[in-house]
């Protein structure tokens, strides 16, 4: 809605761009979802996605881009980086204790 009264035009203009925002919700409920695409490298892959533009139902051109930076602004009060998302991640072990499977793979050959 924000956007029909931004630029004009019709919900359904813009939906399929907001959805791809939040389509990560399904994998995580909470505002964590918003660390896959609510960023500045998120906004660039909308673009890439939808196109540089849209031709909304009153034929009006939108730049894409003005779009992702609108839903990113509304959702984080800012556009933030995909750093300013990653540096906030509490690393864990397991995060960083890779398996050594060309060992296990080795050890494998070898008893066959």
């Amino acid at each position: 809605m924000s956007s029909v009264k931004q630029w004009g035009g019709e919900v359904d203009d813009y939906i399929k761009i907001h959805d791809w925002f939040d389509e990560s919700k399904k994998h995580m409920s909470d505002f964590r979802h918003r660390a896959l695409r609510h960023h500045t490298a998120g906004i660039y892959e909308c673009e890439v996605k939808f196109g540089h533009w849209i031709k909304i139902s009153t034929g009006r051109l939108i730049p894409v881009r003005w779009i992702g930076e609108q839903h990113v602004m509304e959702d984080c009060g800012r556009i933030p980086s995909v750093q300013d998302w990653f540096e906030n991640i509490e690393p864990k072990p397991w995060m960083n204790t890779p398996r050594k499977l060309s060992k296990e793979l080795e050890k494998d050959a070898q008893t066959t």
